[in-house]
């Protein structure tokens, strides 16, 4: 009779895991290229998938180079003349590196340059440098961000799913946060 409780364990562990497992996206061949807040792959290949425990250990270390892709929204195009523009602040993890826009599934070639040089600089040219992408939770912009990085042939590419939610959900800072400069403007 031992076996009925045991059987019944396996069956509840197996049904979590399906649950759990529904909840993930399948990890495309390509980029997403539409609906980017939606569930995410638990994975992505070559890349080093953290949770925010390990996040949080690299950022304290000062090991890793924090990347946040959120898009910036733009400024509309059909303002009155004389109306002032403010941006919606970004609190992102301290000492992270904004590089906005770049993590849509394709980017027009300055977007695409902004982020090549945006790694460069922050890595020192290092190709072997811990770099932390995330955006926030359940979006595609950070996934399709650390894939394209991976690409350029850096080799230590972190990726951090649970993003600026997940680091607030752990009560750890967040800080505001401006755009890395753009040396040349245009469409992503």
């Amino acid at each position: 009779m031992r076996w009925k409780p045991a059987a019944a364990i396996l069956a509840a562990l197996i049904f979590a895991a399906q649950v759990h497992a529904q909840g993930n996206a399948p990890e495309p061949d390509g980029y997403r290229t539409d609906n980017y807040r939606a569930p995410v792959p638990a994975t992505l290949a070559g890349v080093r998938v953290l949770a925010t425990a390990e996040a949080e250990t690299i950022w304290r270390t000062g090991t890793g180079i924090f990347i946040d892709v959120l898009p910036r929204p733009p400024k509309p195009a059909n303002l009155p003349a004389g109306t002032i523009w403010r941006d919606k602040p970004r609190l992102n993890i301290p000492g992270s590196i904004w590089l906005p826009d770049t993590g849509y599934g394709k980017l027009a070639e300055p977007t695409e340059n902004y982020l090549r040089r945006g790694i460069e600089r922050a890595s020192g040219g290092n190709k072997a440098a811990l770099l932390v992408i995330y955006c926030q939770e359940n979006c595609w912009m950070s996934w399709n961000a650390a894939k394209r990085i991976l690409s350029y042939g850096y080799s230590n590419v972190a990726w951090y799913p649970d993003g600026t939610e997940g680091w607030e959900r752990a009560n750890l800072p967040v800080a505001e946060a401006q755009p890395e400069p753009r040396t040349e403007e245009g469409p992503h």
